[in-house]
């Protein structure tokens, strides 16, 4: 399994006024993970959108454990937790500086045109992708 790490410097327009990281802004985070995580696969979501296809979410996911605060770094893990050829579940924890476990959470995606909306195949249209993807997904529990 593949797992995708990316940093961020918690910046103050980012926390509430405790200083903590404002919880919609770790939905943000797991985007920033996401991306990074196709890039570490060698494409770009900005290419396949240049393609046509987008890839709303499906379901969102967060469970917040203990806060990260202003002036901390936070470190994404991302990685693929189910894929099909057809949808994905992206994985994500999210820690402090201190490697402390903050946040936890699942995003699931589906691949669609950008003129109606209709679901695609990602083996069918990006076989690359599907290889990748099922090279770098979470075993299967056995």
């Amino acid at each position: 399994m593949h797992v995708s790490k990316s940093e961020i410097q918690v910046r103050y327009a980012e926390t509430d006024q405790m200083g903590v990281v404002y919880h919609t802004n770790y939905l943000v985070w797991f985007e920033i993970g996401r991306t990074q995580l196709i890039e570490d696969l060698g494409f770009s979501y900005a290419g396949m959108e240049e393609e046509g296809v987008l890839s709303p979410v499906l379901d969102i996911h967060a469970s917040y454990k203990k806060p990260v605060r202003y002036g901390q770094k936070a470190v994404i893990h991302t990685w693929i937790e189910k894929y099909d050829g057809l949808r994905v579940a992206y994985g994500y924890e999210i820690y402090d500086d201190q490697q402390d476990l903050c946040v936890t959470g699942t995003s699931s995606h589906i691949c669609v045109k950008r003129e109606n909306f209709r679901p695609i195949s990602i083996k069918k249209y990006f076989p690359d992708w599907d290889k990748a993807y099922r090279l770098a997904k979470k075993q299967d529990a056995i």
